[in-house]
C-alpha cells in the first residue's frame, strides 16, 4: 500500500490526507505499482466520462477528458515531451541537449511538439469505438506507465541528480516483473488479445526510446521518461482504435 501511494504521489497531483514516508530506494521499488497507478488514473477518466458524456457531443467530451488527464498528472509528462522536442531541435552535443531540457522555458519546437501530442491524443481517443471507450480509458494509462517501468529498468541515468536518476537506480527485474504481470492481467481482462498486441507495441516503443536516449545522452532523465510515456499513450489509443 505504501509503495502504491508513493507511485501516486509522483505520477499524479491527487492530494493525500497524510504524509507517506519515502526512502530513496522506495522510488525504484514503487515502479512495480505504476500500472496500478495508471489504472487509478483511468478509473478517474471513466468516471468523468460517465458524468459528462450524456450532456456533451463526443469531440468536446473527449477534449475535456484529455484536459483532465493533463490536470490530474500535473502535465508532468507533457513537460517532458516539450523539453525533449526542444532538446532535439537544439544544435550541439549531449551537454547542450541536457541543458536545453533543464531550462524551464519552452521553445517554439517544444510548443509545437506539445500541441501535436495533445492533438494526436485527442483524435486517437475520438477514434476509439464507443462500445470499447471505457475499456480504452482504463487501459491506455496502464500500458503507458508500464512503458515507463520498462524504459527505466536496466537503463543508465544521464544525470547524477534528479528523480530520474533515483528511479533508474532503484528499478529492477522484480518491480518490472510485477508491473508486467499487472499490465497483462488488466489488459487481457479489458480487451483480451487486442490488449496484448497493444502492450507488445508499447514495449517496442519503450525499448526503442530507451536505446535512442542511451546513445544520444548516455542514459535517461525524468524528461525522457515522460516523453516516452506520452508517446506510448498516443500509440496505445491509436492501436486500440485501429485494431479489429
Amino acid at each position: 500500500m505504501r509503495l502504491y501511494l508513493i507511485a501516486m504521489q509522483f505520477l499524479t497531483i491527487i492530494p493525500l490526507p497524510f504524509n507517506t514516508h519515502c526512502e530513496k530506494e522506495d522510488l525504484g521499488r514503487s515502479t512495480a505499482l505504476f500500472p496500478l497507478a495508471g489504472l487509478t488514473i483511468g478509473s478517474f477518466l471513466v468516471g468523468l466520462n460517465w458524468l459528462i458524456s450524456p450532456w456533451l457531443v463526443r469531440p468536446l467530451c473527449d477534449a475535456l477528458l484529455i484536459a483532465a488527464l493533463a490536470a490530474v498528472t500535473g502535465a508532468l509528462h507533457l513537460d517532458g515531451l516539450a523539453d525533449v522536442c526542444d532538446g532535439l531541435a537544439a544544435r550541439g552535443g549531449r551537454e547542450r541537449f541536457l541543458a536545453v531540457m533543464k531550462d524551464s522555458q519552452v521553445g517554439a519546437v517544444g510548443a509545437v511538439g506539445l500541441m501535436l501530442g495533445l492533438l494526436l491524443k485527442w483524435q486517437a481517443l475520438a477514434a476509439v469505438p464507443v462500445e470499447v471507450k471505457w475499456q480504452a480509458l482504463l487501459l491506455f494509462p496502464v500500458l503507458a506507465r508500464f512503458g515507463q517501468v520498462l524504459a527505466l529498468t536496466g537503463a543508465s541515468h544521464a544525470r547524477q541528480d534528479g528523480l530520474g536518476a533515483a528511479f533508474v537506480q532503484g528499478a529492477g527485474v522484480g518491480p518490472l516483473s510485477l508491473a508486467f504481470i499487472t499490465a497483462v492481467s488488466i489488459g487481457f481482462m479489458l480487451l483480451g488479445f487486442k490488449a496484448l498486441f497493444v502492450l507488445a507495441a508499447v514495449c517496442l516503443l519503450s525499448g526503442a526510446g530507451r536505446l535512442f536516449f542511451q546513445r544520444r545522452l548516455g542514459g535517461l532523465t525524468g524528461d525522457t521518461v515522460g516523453c516516452i510515456s506520452e508517446l506510448n499513450e498516443i500509440l496505445a489509443l491509436i492501436l486500440i482504435s485501429a485494431a479489429p
